[in-house]
């Protein structure tokens, strides 16, 4: 496995959140690792400026922040809130250094059934983060998550729909997030991978798999590449033919893994992307 191999890796931390983020800098640099999606929790927790300069000082790229969003609440407040904090998130980006901040947009309000109203108050938020999001040098990135979280996490489950919303503002604003993982399913995916990259709005791509039987609670079902039915050959030359040419994120959320040697995760992760999606 060369550096060449792992040129445009990128390990979501999540991936392996056992690990402090000086764990997960030094094994990123003593195994070629060149970039890191971080999240917004720990790298609070760490301080946003120390963060900065432990990864500046390494010589690693962050390639995204996770995350932004929830956007649909109906209650005033609560929505005045989620706009401070995502400002506050957009800030965080550019601090880090990182010109993608990925949203998950929310789900429904408690006893809501619409869906369409939610997906329009995602709308509202954009147009009011969109523009401070540039100025920052800062884009946004809707999420499409699988259906099964439609209820309570994000009412945006296609690249279809994220699409409808990101092309209502100039790409270097809002754009969308390719994951795997929750858009395998889709049969319009691919070509709405080659809408996306037409209009420059791919900000980010992730990878993870699907594996069965899913565990209870669903969120840490992200099954290590390789171990799933996804073919990310496919979906890698799906981007690249739109025209994507950065960074490529792992991120897994998943029981197993974290109860392992966060090292030795990492390491056998870099492996599975060379195996699987080089």
């Amino acid at each position: 496995m060369s550096n060449q191999d792992l040129a445009r890796f990128s390990i979501n931390q999540m991936t392996v959140k056992q690990l402090s983020l000086p764990e997960l800098v030094d094994a990123c640099v003593d195994l070629g690792v060149p970039g890191v999606g971080l999240w917004r929790e720990p790298v609070q927790s760490y301080g946003v400026e120390a963060t900065a300069k432990l990864i500046r000082e390494a010589g690693l790229a962050v390639t995204t922040l996770c995350r932004g969003g929830f956007f649909t609440a109906i209650d005033p407040e609560e929505r005045a809130k989620a706009l401070a904090d995502n400002r506050l998130a957009i800030d965080e980006a550019a601090t880090l250094g990182t010109d993608t901040l990925v949203l998950v947009s929310g789900g429904l309000p408690s006893g809501s059934k619409d869906l369409h109203g939610a997906r329009e108050r995602i709308a509202d938020a954009l147009a009011e983060l969109g523009p401070y999001a540039a100025s920052q040098g800062v884009r946004l990135a809707i999420e499409p998550l699988h259906p099964m979280y439609a209820s309570d996490r994000c009412v945006v489950s296609t690249l279809t729909q994220a699409l409808d919303l990101a092309e209502r503002f100039p790409a270097n604003q809002v754009g969308v997030t390719v994951d795997t993982y929750h858009i395998w399913w889709d049969d319009t995916a691919p070509e709405q991978i080659a809408r996306a990259g037409v209009g420059g709005r791919i900000h980010t791509f992730q990878l993870a798999d699907w594996t069965t039987p899913l565990p209870e609670g669903v969120l840490t079902g992200r099954g290590q590449i390789g171990d799933g039915s996804i073919d990310m050959r496919e979906w890698r030359a799906y981007v690249e033919e739109a025209g994507y040419t950065g960074p490529i994120e792992v991120e897994l959320f998943n029981d197993g893994l974290w109860a392992r040697d966060g090292r030795e995760v990492l390491a056998e992760t870099a492996a599975r992307f060379v195996e699987h999606a080089v």
